[in-house]
């Protein structure tokens, strides 16, 4: 039997990548979306797309409103999206999101009896998000070994960041050699509804960057040609 996993699985283009390495490692993934509230439903729809194309054993979306708290311009629609790039941690930053998603892949891998979790992170080409750190994975991992049944049992949980050293052009290259159809994910922070990306913000631009240092052309459907 191959081992479970469950794999945070946003629709975007480095959880597309991680569900695709996950499974050549040989697991029996077990994707986990999450409806936040986010300002569109476009990335899970690729979400789905993508677990279907790479064979994902399940694939779940669970419901929690943020938009409760806000506090990011993902979350609400009064604070825009920046546009240019800014100092500091972006508007686009969600309080505890990552926190919130691993906490609830961890209760999945708990009633899976999984002992693996795979999380698209990445701390070098990112917009400086505090919860895309090594530091932050290596705590979260110490965390969950300290707060779950299977872990006191002696079966510990490891939480697996595998792009977080990698440039957007390395998982670009790996993914491409994985079979990833980068085309059917969505990165965009404002993708209108048919997913079609804005081409400005700071996720569009890391993506087109990615795209142009890897040498791949940019399968990216963009509601306008950017500049």
């Amino acid at each position: 039997m191959m081992n479970k996993a469950v794999v945070l699985l946003s629709g975007g283009l480095d959880s597309a990548t991680v569900l695709a390495m996950a499974r050549a490692q040989g697991y029996a993934c077990h994707a986990l979306s999450v409806d936040y509230g986010q300002r569109h439903h476009a990335e899970l729809a690729a979400a789905q797309r993508v677990a279907q194309a790479h064979g994902a054993a399940e694939h779940r979306v669970v419901s929690i409103d943020l938009t409760g708290f806000g506090g990011s311009s993902l979350t609400d629609s009064r604070i825009e999206v920046p546009q240019q790039p800014s100092e500091g941690i972006p508007s686009t930053y969600v309080p505890a999101r990552n926190t919130i998603m691993l906490s609830l892949a961890l209760a999945w891998a708990e009633v899976l009896q999984a002992r693996d979790i795979f999380i698209g992170v990445n701390a070098v080409d990112y917009s400086g998000y505090p919860d895309c750190r090594p530091a932050y994975i290596e705590a979260f991992q110490r965390m969950a070994n300290l707060a779950t049944k299977a872990a006191v049992e002696g079966n510990p949980l490891t939480i697996h960041a595998p792009l977080l050293y990698l440039s957007k052009a390395e998982i670009i290259r790996q993914g491409s050699l994985l079979g990833v159809d980068y085309a059917q994910t969505v990165s965009c922070y404002q993708a209108d509804a048919a997913g079609r990306a804005c081409g400005v913000c700071d996720s569009c631009r890391l993506r087109r960057a990615g795209f142009e240092a890897a040498g791949v052309a940019d399968p990216t459907h963009y509601c306008e040609p950017s500049n």
